[in-house]
């Protein structure tokens, strides 16, 4: 492929400006004037270098504004430890600023953002246009970020050190990570000194590789901290959102709102005679001969502008290119100088000190019949968009799935609390709850929060609750301490709460049904929940409240450690805090959640997800709620005998190894091991080796040499048993309930991308079931009383049954539909015998194949799973095809329609967006590929699973059953099934299973009955 025409380079000038300037400072270069040029020299040096070594034909330099960015109205303390800015670089950036507009290089700036941002944003969109090729020119490493398949660093040369060029692998392997992306992960776990991110304590670059290649993400790590051990366990889950915040601060916002103007960023000849001047002011007589050759003209007062077109700056009313100030050298003009993004105050009729309650955008709208404006007036769309100086901003900015939310970044700072008109009214005594329910149930739609002692519901209290139900307006309840007396609070609203004509709006509103149900309430009617609503529009962002308000509502609430404090001792419960403060932290909560719920509800409407969200993603709700309550019982008996046997095992296993080994050692210190196992024991003789210089040990390296020595696998069964007793065994009894003595996980409806379910506190969806010591844990679930017995329903080979499905395999269909074991029939195919010759190790290698496809294996991934040679692996895939080529036609199909659309759709129209499903990048590309095909099988398979969920709850609750649903992991539904509706249920179950979803292929189900969940299953 020919290389692009086109070359942009986009300088961060800061970074640039403070590397020179610290690189002379042993011996800074100051002028006859006492002048200290060093920043000035050493920028010019490094822009010289690439003007005559690279010779871009675009170029732009990026500098941060003077005043404060949307980073620290985030976290106030951004930034907070750096030391003011040095004197010399404070005269410096004047005049390389006026270099810079006599060289007619256009500067990048943008008010609220930082230089990183614009570089981003600009990178970014020209990267999107084509024909350039582009390079970020900063030492900065949060750059890497960014980084694609046409977006580079350049890092100049510095002390002796010779320029380098950064692409995605060089970026990987400096952070040690699979995906450019996980950059902000490490940085969210690591935190960086120098800009004040905390990260999570702890929490070194050595950790965080570790810890991103076994999660992928933060949020990941968080969802799975569980899993995690000792102090590295007790940090995450403590400090696990300042991580998250961490990751924000460190993520380049590249939806700034400033245009990509490849015209002017075309470079174009200098003004010599007003560079000539500056150069010679600063007695730079060397670079002026490079710049100028033996120019020697006078310099004139005013630069040649470069030719604008006529056109006008994008937010301003002045030309994008303006004389600069003749006085040179005067750095209280710092940030008086116009930029290619002029940030003029906004026009008089814009008033963003005017606080409305709305939270949309401060713009007031016009008002009807020359009447003044009203707060609720705002809350129209239509008017605020043409008010003068609000501008339209894309969140997220790919043409497949494009948003257009109301925010003025250019003419105010994100709104809070102290800035926008707000009615937050306090309700406590019995006569105004009388009357507010009144209010209430003459509402179409209301928006509730529920404040409580603690964050696991079973164990919480109510503190109190929160009421909205118009933009601006909220209600707080207090809910007394005394059981009785709270009762009695929240009898007052039963009968809002239980009218089903209402639409009821929340934030995670599972937490919020689980709290009432343990006061006697269940809510009816309609759901709303905007967590949920923003997981199906945006399913690989965050969803929580503060983030999405940030991004749709250009508001940051309050935030819940400046009623409380922080974690530790000092923390209080929210009943300690001034009832005033609760109630404007809890009124806000209602009120941005209902704003919120007016922004998602169209965006659902658009992109067809409405009855994805009605009909599955709101009734589940109810049903996860009913389950986390009811929660499973644990034979504790059973696992304390279980973590005895593992001690036993692990002390075999561990003096097994030592004998090997010749000598005792830390199996748990990867240093050790890989001595052992490569310097004394000589395994591999190419052993690769970290970036700290020690051998690489982790499973999949293992795995590969299990055939070498014995030593591989006892030191694999030595981890495994350590996992099981640390992470399960030992940990599972201290999650008991100490109010129900059972078990109650959280299901998280909004985490996998997939659709599906996951769980947390704990993670059950991980207990391991493929060795016999990990299916031992499963006898620890045991039936509440002697009453009942475990009852296990599990789909039977799903993904393989939609695959027949949708892809109209008549093999396939006709065995699932006969009954005919889908690998044996793979194996016969593929190998090309007889169904009754087919022989043990065919059908395993066919099950491999069979899920695999599925995955889009490839024949090197293939070949390591069954241990055979690359070559033979990619003859099988290759008759597989052969013989299944309506699966072939059904994959290439998926992926065509792809990269037509931007996302790949399940069965109900759950999307999954693929960003990088045209990428020029081959491995980014052939990732978005895979998830193309996948994605809607699995997701699909999810649907599938929640409809059944649903449909067997309604099933249970019309039947009035003593039997409950306690748990769901992956394809399978657990119940404590009462002994005298066995069969009953059994029926239903496997009924309501197989007809979830009709399809034209045959599901099956596996219903099994035990003292155990082991057994039933």
């Amino acid at each position: 492929m020919a290389k692009p025409e086109k070359k942009l380079f986009l300088l961060d000038a800061m970074a640039l400006i403070y590397r020179a300037h610290f690189a002379f400072n042993k011996n800074p270069r100051i002028s006859s004037k006492g002048v200290n040029t060093s920043a000035v020299f050493g920028f010019m040096n490094s822009l010289l270098e690439v003007l005559q070594k690279e010779k871009p034909t675009h170029m732009g330099v990026a500098f941060d504004h003077s005043k404060k960015t949307f980073r620290h109205e985030q976290f106030p303390m951004y930034k907070a430890t750096r030391q003011s800015q040095p004197e010399d670089i404070s005269v410096a950036i004047p005049y390389i600023k006026q270099i810079v507009e006599a060289m007619n290089m256009p500067m990048l700036i943008k008010e609220g953002f930082e230089a990183d941002d614009v570089i981003g944003t600009l990178a970014h969109r020209a990267c999107a246009a084509g024909d350039f090729e582009i390079y970020m020119m900063t030492p900065d490493k949060d750059y890497g970020q960014l980084v694609n398949d046409c977006v580079h660093i350049y890092k100049p040369a510095f002390m002796g050190k010779p320029a380098e060029k950064l692409g995605v692998k060089e970026i990987c392997e400096r952070w040690g990570i699979e995906h450019v992306s996980q950059v902000v992960d490490m940085l969210g776990l690591v935190g960086d000194s120098v800009d004040n991110i905390p990260g999570i304590p702890g929490i070194g670059e050595k950790t965080a590789q570790k810890l991103i290649a076994d999660y992928g993400s933060i949020e990941n790590l968080i969802a799975n901290a569980d899993q995690l051990k000792g102090k590295l366990k007790e940090n995450v889950i403590q400090y696990g959102q300042q991580g998250i915040m961490s990751k924000e601060l460190a993520t380049i916002h590249m939806e700034v709102p400033v245009p990509f103007d490849e015209e002017a960023l075309k470079l174009s000849d200098y003004d010599k005679p007003r560079l000539a001047a500056l150069l010679d002011e600063l007695e730079f007589r060397q670079m002026k001969t490079r710049l100028l050759g033996d120019f020697d003209g006078a310099a004139t007062s005013t630069p040649a502008a470069k030719p604008s077109n006529g056109q006008i700056g994008l937010f301003d009313a002045a030309p994008a290119f303006m004389p600069m100030p003749t006085a040179v050298g005067n750095p209280s003009g710092a940030d008086d100088l116009p930029f290619l993004f002029g940030d003029e105050p906004a026009p008089a009729t814009v008033e963003p000190a005017k606080k409305t309650r709305a939270k949309k955008t401060t713009v007031a709208a016009p008002a009807a019949s020359g009447e003044a404006a009203t707060p609720d007036a705002v809350t129209d769309t239509a008017a605020v968009e043409d008010a003068p100086g609000a501008e339209r901003v894309a969140t997220w900015g790919d043409d497949a799935h494009e948003y257009e939310i109301d925010t003025a970044y250019s003419t105010e700072r994100r709104k809070d609390i102290n800035s926008v008109l707000h009615d937050y009214r306090l309700v406590d005594t019995a006569e105004l709850r009388a009357s507010l329910v009144g209010y209430l149930n003459e509402q179409t739609r209301v928006c509730f929060d529920s404040e409580t002692t603690a964050i696991d519901p079973v164990e919480a209290d109510l503190v109190g609750l929160s009421f909205s139900y118009k933009p601006g307006e909220a209600f707080y309840v207090p809910v007394p301490e005394d059981r009785a007396e709270a009762q009695a609070v929240v009898d007052q609203f039963k009968p809002f709460f239980e009218n089903e004509a209402i639409e009821k709006v929340g934030q995670n509103l599972k937490y919020d049904l689980l709290m009432l149900k343990k006061y006697g309430v269940v809510v009816r009617g309609p759901l709303f929940d905007t967590m949920i609503a923003h997981y199906l529009i945006e399913p690989e962002q965050r969803h929580n409240m503060d983030a999405m308000a940030s991004i749709y509502l250009n508001y940051n609430p309050v935030a819940i450690e400046s009623l409380i404090g922080k974690k530790g001792k000092g923390q209080l419960t929210m009943r300690e805090v001034d009832i005033q403060r609760v109630v404007d932290y809890a009124g806000e909560d209602a009120d941005v959640t209902l704003q919120l719920r007016d922004t998602f509800a169209p965006m659902l409407n658009k992109d067809e997800l409405n009855k994805l969200f009605d009909k599955v993603e709101m009734p589940l709700v109810q049903v996860l709620a009913d389950l986390e309550l009811e929660g499973i019982t644990l034979d504790t008996n059973a696992l304390a005998e279980l973590s005895a046997t593992l001690e036993t095992d692990m002390r075999l296993v561990q003096q097994e190894i030592y004998e090997i080994a010749g000598s005792e050692f830390n199996i748990g210190s990867p240093k050790q091991l890989g001595e052992i196992l490569f310097d004394r024991l000589n395994l591999d003789k190419n052993a690769k080796k970290t970036k700290t210089g020690q051998y690489a040990t982790g499973e999949e390296v293992l795995s590969k040499l299990e055939a070498e020595n014995p030593i591989i696998g006892k030191i694999l069964d030595y981890r495994e048993l350590i996992k099981l007793k640390n992470t399960y065994v030992d940990a599972l009894p201290l999650l008991i309930s100490p109010r129900t003595g059972r078990v109650h996980t959280s299901f998280n409806q909004a985490v996998a991308s997939t659709g599906r379910l996951s769980s947390t506190n704990p993670n059950l969806q991980n207990i391991p079931i493929r060795t016999p010591r990990g299916q031992e844990i499963r006898k620890a679930f045991v039936p509440r009383s002697d009453e009942f017995l475990i009852m296990s329903a599990d789909y039977s080979q799903i993904e393989l049954r939609i695959m027949a499905a949708f892809s109209g395999d008549q093999t396939m269909l006709d065995a699932f539909n006969n009954n005919i074991d889908i690998h044996t029939q793979t194996a016969s195919k593929v190998f090309h015998v007889g169904i009754g010759e087919v022989t043990s190790e065919m059908r395993r290698k066919a099950k491999t194949i069979n899920f695999g496809i599925i995955y889009g294996i490839s024949s090197f991934g293939l070949s390591q799973r069954l241990k055979i040679p690359r070559k033979e692996a990619g003859q099988i895939i290759d008759e597989y095809f052969q013989e299944f080529s309506a699966v072939k036609a059904y994959m290439d199909q998926s992926i065509e329609k792809a990269r037509g659309c931007g996302y790949a759709e399940t069965i109900l129209g759950r999307r999954r967006y693929l960003r990088d499903i045209n990428s020029r990048n081959i491995t980014d590309r052939m990732f978005a590929e895979r998830n193309a095909v996948n994605a809607p099988i699995q997701g699909s398979a999810a649907d599938m699973l929640k409809i059944a969920m649903i449909n067997i709850h309604a099933f249970m609750t019309r039947e009035n059953l003593k039997s409950k649903m306690i748990l769901t992991v992956h394809d399978e539904l657990v119940f404590d099934a009462h002994k005298s509706e066995m069969e009953f249920l059994k029926e239903n179950v496997d009924r309501i299973m197989k007809t979830a979803i009709p399809m034209a292929v045959q599901m099956e189900t596996g219903v099994g009955f035990g003292e155990n969940w082991l057994v039933a299953h």
